[in-house]
């Protein structure tokens, strides 16, 4: 695996090292001593996969605080999307910054989201799946969410989205106490 940095530090695009012949390609799509060497957290508690059946379906901005904070590992396994991630770490030199990447199944690349990071993608084709590995089980009481267009972002989305989840439309305004747990 060949772990390429996003230029937010600790999160990373991976592409496989494929090993080709006549026959097709074989690679590693997981390797815990590579994420080890790498000094990536490769604890995988949960899979998760989801079908998105619309061209322009957005799911995010998700994580969840500490002491559940994840890691995510995303990749696309049928159509495209655009994955995005937002630095929401309040020491780091990147704070609310974001990068974003197209993840499809033809390139199969992945995005590598650590903690204290938000994620969230949008479909650029119809019936659009994604498969992802975390770190923790789901805490809804440490579930947090920004939305997607929020000016505190500035997220370039590369189309508008046309489906949209009414809790996803429904989080509040980016501010440090709720969404990152400081302060009252």
């Amino acid at each position: 695996m060949k772990f390429i940095s996003t230029g937010l530090e600790g999160a990373y695009i991976i592409e496989l090292e494929k090993r080709e012949d006549d026959r097709g390609f074989f690679a590693r799509a997981f390797c815990e001593n590579e994420f080890k060497a790498a000094g990536l957290d490769s604890a995988i508690v949960q899979i998760n996969n989801s079908l998105s059946v619309y061209t322009g379906t957005l799911r995010g901005m998700h994580y969840q605080l500490a002491p559940k904070a994840e890691v995510k590992i995303v990749r696309c396994i049928k159509g495209s999307l655009y994955d995005v991630i937002v630095d929401l770490r309040k020491d780091s030199p990147t704070y609310l910054k974001s990068y974003g990447a197209e993840l499809s199944a033809e390139n199969r690349k992945m995005m590598y989201v650590p903690k204290g990071f938000a994620h969230g993608f949008i479909t650029l084709e119809d019936n659009t799946e994604a498969f992802y590995l975390v770190t923790e089980f789901y805490a809804p009481n440490c579930e947090r969410g920004i939305r997607y267009n929020d000016p505190a972002l500035n997220i370039k989305w590369p189309i508008l989205p046309t489906v949209v989840s009414d809790k996803d439309l429904k989080h509040p305004d980016f501010n440090e106490e709720y969404h990152l747990g400081v302060g009252g």
